[in-house]
């Protein structure tokens, strides 16, 4: 553009957006007006210290397209009713009435559920497949974490590693999906190391949970569709419906 009389690149810069990090993930925000995510994310800060996630490292990764709209992937995830009928194979590692929430308003909620085995976790074979993710105190070596954080992350806490899903809408009917697997460094040195067991697994679970929220997208579509009242067991639904329609008036 040498050339281009009284051009001056100032006046064409590229776009600056607002970057952070928190406990080893990326977060960019488009808003003009975007809070700190240090301000944000405070509820978190120390929160998860316990399972050194930024000190963790990525062992596989599975992409999936679903034919569903985002917030049912969301609502599916804030539940677990379906469990028992839907994921058997879950169901008989960690029971949908066991644990409970320990955040229950605003854009992070979840809590955690009670792993059977003594010492397992959720694999194909029951039993843990990676050395211990972090310095975690007893009662964590039998519970897995569920927490959504708003708006497109999903973050799975196990004892022996880190599960987490970054949902892309594409348009109102289908959702890009990321799901990554990430272990303590110590393990990828251990000759029985085995992220498969943990993977295959999920992989396993997560399809059935597309499949279900693809029907469920499919259902309400339907002219006859008439919404229902959310049940005693799932305020952790609830709670994500008022904070997406809180960030709507914003």
């Amino acid at each position: 553009m040498s050339e281009v009389q009284g051009f001056d690149k100032r006046a064409y810069p590229l776009h600056a957006v607002p970057l952070d990090t928190w406990d080893g993930f990326v977060f960019v925000n488009l808003a003009g007006d975007a809070e700190p995510l240090a301000r944000a994310f405070a509820p978190l800060v120390g929160r998860f210290g316990r399972f050194n996630l930024a000190a963790l490292r990525a062992a596989r990764r599975v992409d999936y397209d679903v034919a569903a709209n985002w917030k049912l992937i969301f609502q599916n995830y804030s539940e677990c009713l379906h469990c028992p009928v839907i994921h058997p194979g879950l169901a008989k590692l960690t029971p949908y009435t066991s644990g409970e929430n320990d955040l229950i308003d605003g854009p992070f909620l979840g809590g955690f559920m009670v792993i059977m085995k003594e010492g397992g976790s959720l694999t194909l074979s029951g039993r843990a497949c990676g050395a211990p993710v972090g310095p975690l105190p007893p009662e964590d070596l039998n519970r897995v974490y569920f927490y959504s954080i708003f708006p497109n992350l999903l973050l799975s806490l196990h004892p022996d590693y880190v599960m987490y899903h970054t949902l892309w809408p594409d348009g109102p009917a289908h959702t890009r999906i990321t799901c990554e697997w990430l272990f303590h460094p110590d393990s990828f040195a251990a000759p029985a190391f085995d992220p498969d067991d943990a993977v295959r697994f999920w992989d396993e679970t997560n399809r059935q949970d597309w499949h279900i929220c693809e029907q469920s997208h499919a259902g309400i579509r339907s002219r006859a569709y008439l919404p229902g009242p959310y049940s005693a067991r799932e305020g952790i639904a609830a709670a994500w419906d008022r904070e997406f329609l809180k960030a709507l008036r914003h």
